[in-house]
């Protein structure tokens, strides 16, 4: 096949007809399969994808084990797409999906980018995880500064996907458990890094689908200690230069007083805040973490030991973003993105 597309998904029935449609708009016209990897409590996700009508071959992966990880990796290793230059991988909860942006990620593979992914505007809310510390993270430690270095909506080439299947067998047992899990977007960017050029896809609306703050906890515990392993690899580079900043797209959106209370009761609810943060604010506790990785600390153990740092960050920037203008927000994550540099630069005792 010259072009495959892997959907993972999970009890999404009312979505996976349309993303399937418009994945197959953007595949190219002869020689393409659709792969759903389908972990649903129910048929009915599985079998709308069946009846969906396509010009692409179409593989129906159901009953598999939980994990959209997982789920990619057991339709990355079919041999339906052992020969597709590209892959592309989407999520399958999207309303509206777009299919000028997903031949947008393989164009950018056709001219020899290793992977191309996505770049939203997100709500000034949303993406903790993303702006807090993802994105810094990667950009402080291998220079790749990926605005949205966990979208859902990427597409790889054939020797990052190679190396991909290669790497995911080299990985310790629980960071493994991890990238079976939500660390696999880490996992799939920083592995096709290290193969050759990541393009970012510029959107200029909003991407609608099922938010992620529910999942807090899970994301955090499987995507983590994935950045921490694979980012203690690389040799950090040199700072940008002075009056260089990082651009965050922080789009604004009304967030009401019952969802804001709710949000931080959330949090809340996941254990008290760390002593002494004020003394060793955010990011300098991600820095931590990470040059405890590359000291040889299990990335995991590092992972637990910055979540209560991490709960304390989030709960903090909806505390005062709800005052903020959308300049202030964007403003915010760029100081905060550069002083993450900085402090992995600077060779320090992690903080205890």
């Amino acid at each position: 096949m010259n072009t495959a597309a892997i959907l993972p998904s999970r009890n999404e029935p009312d979505t996976i007809a349309a993303v399937t449609t418009a994945v197959d708009a953007a595949l190219a016209e002869h020689r393409s399969v659709i792969v759903n990897a389908d972990s649903s409590d129910t048929p009915d996700t599985s079998e709308r994808f069946v009846a969906t009508g396509t010009r692409a071959a179409k593989v129906s992966l159901a009953s598999l084990v939980r994990g959209k990880g997982a789920q990619i990796l057991a339709a990355a290793r079919r041999p339906e797409i052992a020969d597709a230059h590209a892959v592309l991988i989407t999520d399958t909860d999207t309303l509206g999906p777009d299919p000028a942006v997903y031949a947008a990620l393989l164009e950018r593979i056709s001219g020899g980018a290793a992977l191309a992914i996505a770049d939203y505007p997100r709500h000034w809310d949303e993406a903790n995880l993303t702006n807090h510390l993802a994105r810094p993270l990667i950009a402080a430690t291998t220079g790749h500064d990926v605005p949205q270095p966990l979208a859902g909506d990427l597409a790889l080439s054939r020797a990052a996907l190679d190396a991909v299947l290669r790497a995911v067998g080299a990985l310790p047992a629980e960071v493994s458990a991890c990238v079976d899990g939500y660390g696999i977007d880490a996992f799939l960017l920083l592995t096709a890094a290290t193969v050759g050029h990541i393009a970012s896809v510029r959107i200029d609306r909003p991407k609608q689908h099922a938010g992620s703050f529910p999942h807090l906890a899970a994301i955090y515990h499987q995507a983590v200690p994935v950045l921490l392993h694979l980012t203690a690899t690389w040799a950090p580079p040199p700072a940008p230069p002075s009056g260089e900043t990082a651009l965050y797209r922080v789009a604004d959106s009304p967030v009401g007083h019952a969802r804001l209370s709710a949000m931080l009761t959330t949090l809340d609810s996941f254990g008290p805040h760390p002593g002494g943060y004020d003394e060793h604010p955010w990011p300098l506790t991600a820095a931590d973490a990470w040059h405890a990785v590359n000291s040889g600390m299990p990335a995991p153990d590092a992972a637990r030991r910055l979540w209560p740092h991490y709960l304390r960050r989030v709960t903090d920037w909806l505390t005062s973003g709800q005052h903020a203008t959308t300049r202030q927000r964007a403003d915010a994550l760029a100081a905060a993105h550069a002083r993450l540099h900085t402090a992995v630069l600077t060779s320090q005792e992690p903080c205890r």
